[in-house]
This record gives C-alpha cells, structure tokens and sequence, in this order.
C-alpha cells in the first residue's frame, strides 16, 4: 500500500509514518511548510511541503496513493486567531477530502477527536452519539466538529470514507507538545502544584497509529470508531505518572471556579498583553467541567484495536521527553 498522510509531523502523524512503515507501506509525507520535522526525521518516505487550501498540490499528492490518512489539524485550545483554526480543520478538510474525491481514492482515513463523541446516559461517550456544536468549549473543537460532519457529507456522496475518534493519547515523537503532552512535561519538572476533579480516556499513541491502519483495512465507511483504552479521573492519571517516574504527585485539587479564575488572568496577562500562549487556557479549564469517559469496545471488536498498558505510554512519554530536552534535570 502506498498511503498519503497529512499531518504528518504531528504527534498522531508521526506516529502512524512509523507505524505505516513498520508494517512494510509506503508514505507520502505531507507536511506544513516551515514546520519541525523532528517527528518524521531520518525515516524512509515521499516528503511533500505544502498547504492544505493548494488544491492542485492535494492532486498531485494524492496521485498513485491507495490510501489517505488526514490526520492534520490546528490543535491548541487557545489562538489569538481562531480563523485560522477554522480555516486549517474545516476548510482544509474540505480541500482535502474533494481532492481524494476527485482522484478516486480507493479508501480515507479522517481523524477527528473524542471531543465530537455524545455522551450516553450511562456517563460514556460512544459513537453513536454526536455532541452539540452548542455544547463544546473553543475553536479547536467546534471546528473539529463542523470538520466531522463535512467528512460525513462527502462520505454520503460516495468518497469511502471511515472515521477515527482519538481519546487523549500519550506516548513518543509529542513534539509540539500536545496539550496533553504539556501536562506530563510540567509534571515532569515540577510544575504542577496541584490537579482538577475531572475525567478522560487514555490510549498509547501507537495503538491510535496501528488503529488508524486497521480502520483502513476494516474499518466501515461512514462508521465512526473511538480509538481509546482506559478511563482514568486526573487524579489517577497522576498517580500512575508518579509510579513510573517515583515521583510525587499533587495532592491538592483546585476547585474548578479557582481554575477558571486563573485561566482567565492567564489569557488577559499572557495571551493578549504578553502575546504568549498561556499555560491555562480557559477552553480547557471548561472542557474539564465534564468527564469524559468513553466506551471504545466498538474498535476493539471491530478493528482489533489494541489496549496497551496506559502506564506502559506514559513511561515511553516520559522517557522521550527527558531524552529530547523537555525536562529540567
């Protein structure tokens, strides 16, 4: 298989390039132009600089490819541009996918996130259920939503298209960081006084590579498959950080308005006066307020999606952090 990946020097991209090529397939690597290439570095594939609104460079990336993985998107849940959020997951995706169209792509694989799965009335989430555009906190996610829904659209026109909904996956090559990266960095180096009441689900960032190509290779067209593993409150996730790295957890859990209030003079004082991404953003802090918890049996049985120890990646995280300078020893 020869296979087009978008996105590919991002935390989920770079991973798949591995995992594609780990598994004996061929990458055509399409990346921003300017970006880090760290995640891909060194590897063995088709590298292709560009930008997802250059129809004719999707066409001609997409030519001979028996596959596309579009995996690219703005992630940050604080921009002082949220249009360009806007303009890279739903107009991109748009340009993406009419491309793949056009071309007679015998299959897709679009990524979008947990964050557009609905939750039961049992407290899971599950793929049946879609959230409300209403309901979800910054661009990011609203955009991935709009994003999802697009793809829907082309699929119902006859593109063959599977969806894949990452839960929060932790592991090697988080270049950027991901925000969720960002939380094990400042654990790391002791920059987390203390934790919120709140909830998620955690997957080895390889599993989600190796779930992507079998989404592929069996995955339903117009189905949606969350590629997640364990429900853990923050707190647990904290604690198992601290079991890998003999390191103390924090004890103290802030109060979800006490949160909110520093995330709103992190934004004012950081973000608009000091033009830095803040520490706190307040989409996150108002993401926290729910838990996210998943049922993601539906991959497992499906796809054979596998369910690697979590504590297993969050060592691998940690281990590749304090080998790639992230850490203050």
């Amino acid at each position: 298989m020869k296979a087009l990946v978008t996105g590919a020097t991002g935390f989920i991209g770079g991973n798949l390039v591995r995992e594609l090529l780990a598994q004996g397939h061929r990458v055509r690597a399409l990346a921003r132009t300017g970006g880090s290439q760290k995640a891909i570095e060194g590897l063995d594939i088709e590298p292709v600089n560009g930008d997802l609104s250059d129809a004719n460079l999707l066409r001609r990336a997409l030519d001979g490819c028996d596959a596309l993985f579009h995996v690219a998107a703005a992630y940050a849940f604080w921009t002082p541009r949220p249009e360009q959020v806007y303009q890279t997951n739903v107009t991109g995706t748009g340009n993406v996918l009419r491309a793949a169209m056009a071309a007679g792509t015998p299959k897709v694989v679009y990524t979008s996130t947990e964050g557009t799965i609905g939750m039961a009335a049992n407290g899971l989430g599950s793929e049946d259920r879609m959230m409300a555009l209403a309901d979800l906190h910054g661009a990011y996610k609203r955009s991935k939503l709009l994003a999802e829904q697009a793809a829907l659209d082309y699929c119902r026109e006859g593109l063959p298209l599977v969806i894949v909904n990452p839960t929060m996956p932790v592991g090697p090559y988080d270049v950027k960081p991901t925000p969720t990266g960002q939380t094990i960095v400042d654990f790391l180096n002791h920059r987390m006084p203390a934790y919120v009441n709140t909830g998620m689900n955690v997957v080895d960032v390889q599993d989600v590579a190796r779930g992507h190509i079998l989404a592929y290779e069996k995955g339903k067209c117009g189905e949606r498959y969350l590629l997640g593993n364990r429900n853990l409150t923050y707190q647990q996730m904290l604690g198992l950080l601290a079991d890998v790295t003999g390191m103390k957890a924090p004890r103290f859990r802030l109060p979800l308005w006490c949160a909110l209030g520093a995330a709103c003079a992190d934004e004012m004082v950081c973000g608009r006066i000091l033009g830095k991404t803040p520490r706190i953003p307040i989409a996150a802090v108002r993401a926290a307020g729910k838990f996210r918890f998943h049922d993601c049996s539906k991959a497992v049985r499906e796809l054979g999606l596998p369910q690697s120890p979590v504590e297993g990646a969050l060592a691998k995280a940690c281990a590749w952090f304090r080998e790639n300078g992230y850490v203050r020893e």
